[in-house]
């Protein structure tokens, strides 16, 4: 005899469902190429596969290029980890038909841009790349997911500088 399923029960969502709906929600991804620590990077999902602009004026992701495999992990609204997946990476140009669709679905999302988003369409078409992050494999999905923070040290910069005592006019005496 079968038990009757609970209203509240849910059955466990397939991954490619779950990045999907990912994708659509995406602003930012993170990435991981080759190794190398997890980068932020804006982001637009079309079509089931995640695009990213690289380049002069625009974000750097190293080691990203044709065929590269790279890590992909989605947060929720919240900043919650939603989806980790293997993605294989191919460049797009203006002469490819996917640079028809997604270009200017990415220019319409670029923010703090100067000029028209066809000025913007043309400057990646000279000077940047528009990478499609394509699923491959598995994604990691809820349980499967990692429970610690994932935090990491901060990454050494230029910008940091040692905090300097702060300066007093007067001597502080004690009551």
């Amino acid at each position: 005899m079968t038990e009757p399923t609970q209203p509240h029960q849910q059955a466990r969502p397939d991954a490619t469902a779950v990045v999907e709906e990912a994708l659509r929600k995406a602003s930012i991804a993170w990435i991981t190429v080759a190794g190398a620590p997890a980068t932020a990077a804006w982001c637009l999902g079309v079509d089931g596969v995640l695009h990213v602009v690289c380049g002069p004026g625009e974000q750097r992701l190293p080691g990203l290029a044709d065929g590269v495999a790279a890590q992909v992990t989605l947060r929720g609204d919240h900043g919650g980890q939603i989806v980790t997946w293997t993605a294989s990476a191919s460049r797009i140009g203006p002469d490819d038909p996917g640079w028809a669709v997604a270009a200017p679905q990415l220019a319409a999302k670029r923010l703090n841009v100067s000029g028209p988003a066809d000025q913007l369409v043309g400057r990646w078409a000279r000077e940047c790349a528009i990478f499609r992050l394509s699923p491959t494999g598995a994604a990691a999905t809820g349980a499967e997911l990692p429970r610690g923070s994932g935090s990491e040290a901060p990454r050494p910069t230029p910008a940091a500088r040692p905090t300097r005592k702060p300066f007093r006019l007067h001597r502080v005496r004690g009551a």
